[in-house]
């Protein structure tokens, strides 16, 4: 049969692909164990087939079946016929709109928990889930047959499918407040003017975070907040010193005008958490938003980053709950706040404390997402990176700019087709690339396909940077690699699983393999890019309901694999198996290899017990990650109990989080917040799909209490050495 590689095969839908023998392999040995049998018909095949100079698929599987009965195998032959309808059955519900809303009205769990960030009991959520049930249905037909089948199958998975391909929406972004709040901007029938202070300036962010978070699917980000905002701020404490020239002692007046200015910046950096966490998107969630800060070193920019981290100690309302959203960036800097003595040092202290308190913020770190991106910018949302791009006059651009989608690929699956056999495994992983770009570049044709005035925010009046007309053509903003578009990736840990066994990361073959696919992703991205004049960019995808997902597929097709599809998860793209525990140092010194290839999207996490007794232990994990990672979080154990006062951590059960002192687990009586992938989620408030669930039980501490005091005790001990000196 494998002679017949050469021979190109006609798809049902007309599409012309190569001949995969491992394919056919596969089906026919679901229903056929006998493998001289199997030989048998592989002749036959070869016979029928050799002088042919192309291959229907149709004739393919009329000539096996026919060749199952003419050897007497009839129940075989009918269940390789049941083995095709089955596939044809699930396209044809998958495209019925009828059946998938009914899906939403009987609350299927997979459905209406598949975004941690939904809650499926308020209407206008429950809306935007029926409305993305037809929108599923009927973009499902809209895709390319060959895409949309192996999105069913599992191969691969389009992602956000209820707003894309049904409406060619942009992914997430860069909001270009800086242009928008100098130059003003247009929401519905309000022309906003320039704002005269920092209150009115949140304000607006707030407005425009909103109709944003409405007019595209993913996330949305502020760059440098504290640098954005100290202008408005600014203006506040003019303000405040005329009005001090006419009451106040002329050796007194700039103490009262900076006194007044901090209060205003802490009241508007309060009310825009507030607002933020108080908004709901026409997607019927709150929009999914991030704020960097760390790089300012004015008064007033300094005032602002311990706004944000102060707000952020206190926490949401009478309960002070952890806020979810908006997801904190901080940036380290060396010679900025990385070290005693560095002029922003205790900015990075509070921003330690917040860390054991509340898990935000999480880290740049300046050097090294130059070094990876090109260019110094925060994430779009909450992984997705931009890469340096500079415009036609040389200037370097990242705010206004965007993603236009994610395609993620299922590599396990690459790895368990192939069974151990290496060759075959980059067969597979061939032909699964061809399939992701014919993908990719369908969402870019059909991303172009929208007109500015269908999105005048983002087209029309700045949030995109550039301000096109209403009839204007959108691909100025895509072209010449400005936007990206984005290849993804889940389970490398499964892989390198497969075909080295579950505690291969110490294995330094194993970690080249592991390296080896992420590369040769990259490479394909690349050839991409060059061929086309669009950015495909690497990004380790968050797989959220994915993790679940492509692991139910695959216990479907393949069964209950040991320390691969038996977890009933997968992994997150290069993260260490979550099931061990290793310490921080190892862990990233273990994952740092990855990210230079799959600079398109990337984070990396340690998990801690509760630190806030003991935050130099973090500080030093921090520290040491600066000259090795890009992008860091902390998840560390912070729940809360409102019946009996427990803080720390709860029990994961099957019905959720509980309090491990009182076992209450009323989501009104506690606060449990767990990183659900690059952002943080309250899962007793909202429920996320079953293999998320069990992945977050299954997370095991990089940092032990002992290491912890050891970490302390070292600092102390330089603490003490540093006053000796001083003395």
């Amino acid at each position: 049969m494998e002679l017949l590689r050469d021979i190109p095969v006609q798809k049902r839908d007309g599409e012309i692909t190569k001949f995969h023998p491992y394919k056919l392999k596969f089906s026919l040995s679901k229903v056929l164990a006998d493998e001289d049998k199997q030989a048998e018909i592989y002749a036959v095949l070869y016979t029928h087939f050799k002088n042919q100079k192309q291959i229907e698929t149709k004739e393919i599987h009329e000539v096996i079946v026919a060749q199952l009965r003419e050897l007497h195998l009839d129940s075989a032959a009918q269940s390789y016929q049941d083995y095709f309808l089955a596939a044809q059955h699930k396209f044809e519900d998958a495209t019925n709109v009828q059946k998938r809303i009914e899906k939403v009205f009987n609350r299927d769990a997979q459905v209406v928990h598949e975004n941690a960030n939904k809650d499926s009991t308020i209407f206008n959520t429950q809306r935007d889930l029926e409305a993305g049930a037809a929108s599923r249905a009927m973009g499902l037909k809209m895709l390319p047959e060959l895409v949309a089948k192996a999105h069913l199958r599992g191969d691969i998975h389009w992602h956000d499918l209820d707003y894309s391909p049904v409406t060619p929406e942009t992914n997430c972004c860069l909001i270009d407040f800086d242009g928008m709040l100098k130059n003003g901007y247009k929401i519905g029938n309000a022309e906003v003017s320039s704002p005269r202070s920092i209150q009115t300036a949140t304000a607006q962010m707030a407005q425009i975070i909103a109709n944003v978070a409405s007019l595209q699917y993913g996330g949305c980000s502020a760059n440098r907040i504290d640098q954005l905002l100290a202008p408005y701020a600014r203006l506040n404490y003019e303000k405040h010193l005329a009005d001090a020239q006419k009451w106040v002692a002329a050796d007194k007046r700039e103490d009262y005008a900076k006194a007044k200015t901090k209060k205003d910046i802490y009241d508007a950096m309060q009310a825009l958490e507030y607002e933020i966490n108080t908004l709901y998107s026409s997607q019927g969630q709150t929009p999914f938003t991030t704020v960097n800060f760390g790089l300012g070193t004015s008064w007033i920019e300094r005032e602002i980053q311990k706004s944000i981290l102060k707000i952020r100690i206190q926490g949401l309302g009478t309960e002070h709950r952890t806020a979810i959203f908006p997801k904190l960036i901080f940036t380290l800097k060396r010679g900025l706040n990385l070290k005693p003595g560095d002029p922003n040092y205790d900015v990075k202290e509070l921003a330690v404390e917040c860390s054991t308190k509340r898990m935000y913020p999480d880290l740049l770190m300046y050097d090294k997402i130059k070094e990876l991106t090109g260019s110094f910018k925060t994430p779009m949302g909450c992984r997705s990176f931009l890469q340096g791009w500079k415009d036609e006059n040389g200037k370097e651009v990242n705010s206004g700019r965007m993603n236009l989608g994610v395609v993620t690929l299922n590599l396990p699956r690459l790895a368990l087709a192939a069974n151990g056999d290496e060759k075959l495994f980059w067969e597979i992983f061939e032909e699964r690339m061809t399939l992701c770009h014919q993908a990719l570049a369908y969402r870019i044709e059909r991303t172009k396909q929208a007109q500015p005035k269908n999105a005048p925010l983002l087209y029309m009046y700045g949030a995109f940077g550039k301000r096109l007309p209403a009839d204007g053509n959108v691909d100025e903003l895509f072209r010449n690699q400005r936007a990206t578009v984005s290849l993804g990736y889940i389970g490398l840990y499964e892989v390198c699983t497969v075909f080295y066994g579950p505690d291969w990361e110490k294995n330094d073959q194993a970690h080249a393999f592991a390296e080896k696919v992420v590369r040769a992703m990259r490479q394909k991205c690349d050839e991409w890019a060059n061929e086309s004049g669009y950015h495909y960019s690497l990004y380790s995808t968050p797989a959220e309901s994915l993790t679940d997902t492509f692991c139910r597929d695959d216990i479907a097709k393949f069964g209950k694999v040991e320390n691969v599809t038996d977890k009933e998860y997968y992994t997150n793209s290069f993260h260490y198996d979550v099931r061990k525990h290793p310490t921080p140092f190892d862990k990233l010194t273990f994952e740092q290899d990855f990210p230079k290839y799959a600079s398109g999207g990337f984070i990396h996490y340690c998990e801690y017990p509760n630190l806030t007794q003991n935050p130099k232990a973090l500080e030093a994990v921090w520290d040491w990650a600066y000259d090795h990672v890009g992008y860091l979080g902390t998840n560390t154990s912070i729940d809360k109990c409102f019946k009996c006062g427990f803080k720390g951590e709860f029990k994961a059960t099957a019905r959720g989080f509980q309090c491990p002192q009182c076992g209450n687990h009323d989501p009104q009586f506690c606060d449990v917040v767990k990183r659900t992938c690059g952002y943080l989620g309250n899962p007793q408030q909202r429920p996320m799909v079953h293999g998320r669930h069990v992945e977050i039980a299954s997370r095991r501490k990089n940092l032990t209490t002992e290491m912890i005091e050891n970490a302390a005790k070292n600092a102390r001990a330089k603490q003490s050495d540093s006053q000796r000196v001083v003395g």
